[in-house]
């Protein structure tokens, strides 16, 4: 089997195609459904997927219980396009990290914001960059957690609605997003360095 998969590898690379690497990333900024809408907008991201994790509970579900867990989305991406690094400071710039509540209108455990790193490597670059938002903002307490990586459960079954929410409910979406004041709050934190 072994031979066979370094025979094909050779032979893509003889014909002048290549082999995509992809890595995954687990980040949790309250509304799984703006993190999905806002990483989808991002060169090298080829999926964004929305569920939940950091809690001990097996198969939570949006509408029974997800007790313990965050609100989070698993990106897939290419690093050879955009770095964990560079994911980590597009995430920054999406999330409220001053709100130990939650995020924006939403508020409760599962929508407060957290990074969950699945090896030393991501640990050390989530560490740096919330130093460096840190030293951005020395007046204020920066309360997104760096965590290590559990189970992530996308959302399925009755509750797969919520994948691609934004692109199936456009009006919904772009209605519940206003009323929740992200948009705004991002440009009062961040700037001309929001993405919305």
């Amino acid at each position: 089997m072994k031979d066979l998969l370094t025979r094909l590898l050779a032979i893509g690379l003889l014909l002048g195609t290549s082999v995509v690497r992809a890595d995954k990333a687990v980040l949790a900024g309250g509304c799984f459904w703006c993190m999905e809408s806002d990483f989808e907008k991002l060169a090298g991201v080829s999926d964004v997927i929305s569920g939940f994790t950091g809690g001990a509970l097996k198969n939570p579900t949006y509408n029974g219980n997800h007790s313990g867990h965050y609100e989070a989305v698993e990106i897939t991406y290419d690093p050879n396009t955009v770095s964990y690094e560079e994911l980590l400071k597009y995430y920054w710039v999406n999330i409220d990290p001053f709100d130990d509540q939650g995020q924006f209108c939403d508020k409760g455990h599962s929508y407060l914001s957290a990074i969950f790193v699945a090896n030393e490597n991501e640990q050390e670059i989530a560490e740096r960059s919330k130093s460096a938002v840190e030293a951005q903002f020395p007046d204020k307490a920066v309360f997104t957690k760096i965590l290590k990586a559990t189970t992530f459960y996308p959302i399925k079954g009755v509750e797969s609605y919520h994948q691609d929410y934004y692109k199936n409910n456009p009006v919904r979406y772009k209605f519940y997003r206003w009323n929740c004041g992200r948009d705004q709050r991002l440009k009062q934190i961040w700037g001309d360095k929001a993405t919305h």
